[in-house]
């Protein structure tokens, strides 16, 4: 395979199209975010990393606190919608059709309509250049309970989660497999396939 050189670039892909809220329950924002993941598991820790000029980056440093909220198909045109407007002259959670409930373990809101939220503390600020990293500590994940079977096991590919990849967002696709597919050995009936075990 024949490959060209580029300069560095911020080309890693697919990344979670999330929205992220802040502020209060009486005056809460969204901002929309593609620069999320998981830095830690105990603690469990996750970052969102942030434009030092966004109206959600000073709501985010005052509080300390931020709801990491999953975007589904059905929420892609609120998804972009929280990406291109500013909190500071529009309430996005009325132009988007959204609506802000109360989180478990903070006081910014959550967003209702998201099948699964990350309530979240900040722990630690980093400058990064054009961006502040703002590391922090999930509180508590809440989840929609039509995304749970009888037994409690979550099945987040039920709601078909929404992805970001150079500039355009994709609905979750087939399921290929799943953790351990290519050490586990073959069952009867499973014909090789993996993710069929």
């Amino acid at each position: 395979m024949s490959k060209v050189v580029w300069k560095p670039g911020t080309l890693l892909s697919p990344l979670p199209a999330v929205m992220v809220s802040c502020g209060t329950m009486e005056k809460p924002n969204i901002i929309t975010i593609a620069w999320t993941g998981i830095v830690n598991s105990d603690p469990a820790m996750t970052y969102i990393s942030v434009r030092k000029e966004r109206f959600s980056h000073s709501l985010i440093q005052q509080s300390g606190e931020f709801v990491i909220n999953l975007t589904t198909a059905a929420l892609i045109r609120a998804t972009d919608l929280c990406g291109v407007k500013s909190g500071r002259d529009t309430d996005k959670f009325s132009l988007a059709k959204l609506t802000p409930e109360p989180a478990s373990m903070l006081s910014c809101p959550m967003i209702a309509q998201s099948p699964l939220s990350l309530e979240c503390r900040v722990t630690q600020v980093l400058p990064l250049g054009s961006h502040d990293m703002f590391l922090a500590k999930i509180e508590a994940v809440d989840v929609d309970e039509s995304l749970l079977d009888e037994k409690g096991k979550l099945h987040l590919s039920r709601c078909g989660l929404l992805s970001y990849s150079h500039g355009e967002y994709f609905a979750q696709g087939r399921r290929l497999g799943s953790f351990g597919c290519s050490v586990r050995k073959k069952t009867p009936g499973s014909k090789g396939r993996p993710g069929k075990r």
